[in-house]
């Protein structure tokens, strides 16, 4: 780990007291409860330049994560409002499991932070039949020639360039999906749903993750026969780039799989593409949307990206590491909140909406510097992991 010889991480941690990230989550959970009335059964999609919200329209991948705030909040503050805002969203979900439009590789994104934490926080059976159920769906998903869960959908037979752009493709992004099936697997006992994870994860780590480490966005498999084609980008610079938030969905992602498992080439595969990521970053705190830039494009930053990162990074600083790689991922997490407190965060900007400024949403499609709902969920989740909270909804 090359980062031990950098004098940020020869500081002792205690230098970045607990005190300045409780006041920062704080003031996340001030800001939800502020804006609670505006936003209404709205879900957050994308900040303006004014700092205001786009929502929604209908279902959609990131409805989850104003959901998932409030189950955090309430479970912070046992504060009512935040529960009843949450469930009052129920309708939407249902919405997403009566029609099979709606539905895609995101469902653990949907439904872990929405009706898997209903479960856990209140013990509500419908929600728990729900979670349960999105599980399902998402493992129907599963294409075993390949080993993979397949991400996105066609559109119908109107369409046949969707349908050759989704068909036999898997993304970085389905790794965070797949607590919901250990969830499931938990609840049921019933092994399909632990099987097809870890084979997805083996399956992102044998192809997502190349050898130096950087990571593809998407890879491509043929269709019928299962067999590897070739890694290719969809929100990144270029096919052989390194896009961040890719890279931060497997450092988190892989860390996940080896809480639930205990596989050791899951922890492997975490610690290797989180030190990747540590020295790509440099001496920078929070990582500009793709790590492989030419030099005539704007370097954009992603907070969501740094934030998913650092949430990623405390969960791995708490498995059963050595000590001193406990305390230097640790200090690595620290670097990157620090780093989003100091650029990137709106919680003392007033009438902002949203928890932090500077997002890259898909750079290639002209969304970025915006508030974005994911960014702002892993911000909590990772000062609040930065607290010692263990008990999250994956």
């Amino acid at each position: 780990m090359n980062g031990l010889n950098n004098p940020y991480f020869a500081q002792e941690l205690s230098v970045h007291t607990e005190d300045r990230y409780d006041r920062a989550l704080k003031r996340c959970v001030d800001r939800l409860h502020e804006q609670m009335a505006t936003i209404g059964l709205r879900n957050p999609k994308i900040g303006t330049d004014g700092n205001k919200w786009i929502y929604c329209d209908g279902p959609d991948w990131v409805m989850g994560f104003q959901s998932g705030q409030y189950w955090l909040a309430y479970q912070l503050t046992g504060d009512a409002a935040f529960r009843n805002a949450a469930q009052a969203r129920r309708p939407e979900y249902r919405k997403i499991l009566e029609n099979h439009r709606f539905r895609d590789h995101d469902l653990g994104f949907q439904f872990s932070l929405h009706s898997v934490a209903d479960w856990l926080m209140t013990g509500d059976k419908e929600a728990r039949d729900m979670g349960l159920s999105a599980a399902f769906a998402l493992i129907s998903r599963f294409r075993p020639e390949g080993g993979y869960i397949q991400a996105w959908s066609p559109f119908g037979a109107n369409d046949p360039e969707r349908a050759k752009f989704t068909n036999g493709r898997m993304i970085a992004d389905t790794i965070q999906n797949l607590a919901l099936l250990h969830w499931a697997h938990k609840e049921t006992g019933i092994a399909d749903y632990r099987d097809i994870a870890q084979i997805h994860a083996q399956t992102s780590a044998d192809h997502l993750v190349r050898g130096d480490d950087t990571t593809f966005h998407t890879y491509l498999f043929d269709p019928a026969t299962g067999e590897p084609m070739r890694g290719e980008t969809h929100q990144g610079y270029a096919d052989n780039s390194c896009w961040a938030r890719g890279q931060a969905w497997l450092m988190h992602g892989f860390t996940q799989c080896y809480a639930y498992t205990g596989d050791k080439h899951m922890l492997d595969m975490a610690r290797r593409v989180c030190s990747k990521a540590e020295a790509l970053l440099g001496t920078d705190s929070v990582p500009v949307w793709d790590f492989s830039l030419a030099s005539h494009e704007t370097p954009h930053l992603d907070s969501s990206a740094a934030a998913v990162m650092a949430a990623g990074l405390y969960l791995l600083s708490d498995q059963d590491i050595p000590n001193e790689e406990s305390d230097h991922w640790r200090a690595f997490g620290n670097r990157l909140l620090d780093g989003l407190l100091e650029t990137c965060d709106l919680t003392t900007t007033e009438g902002a909406q949203g928890l932090l400024a500077h997002g890259a949403a898909h750079v290639p499609a002209g969304r970025c510097d915006a508030m974005l709902p994911y960014g702002d969920y892993y911000f909590i989740e990772a000062l609040m992991r930065s607290q010692g909270h263990t008990q999250f909804f994956w």
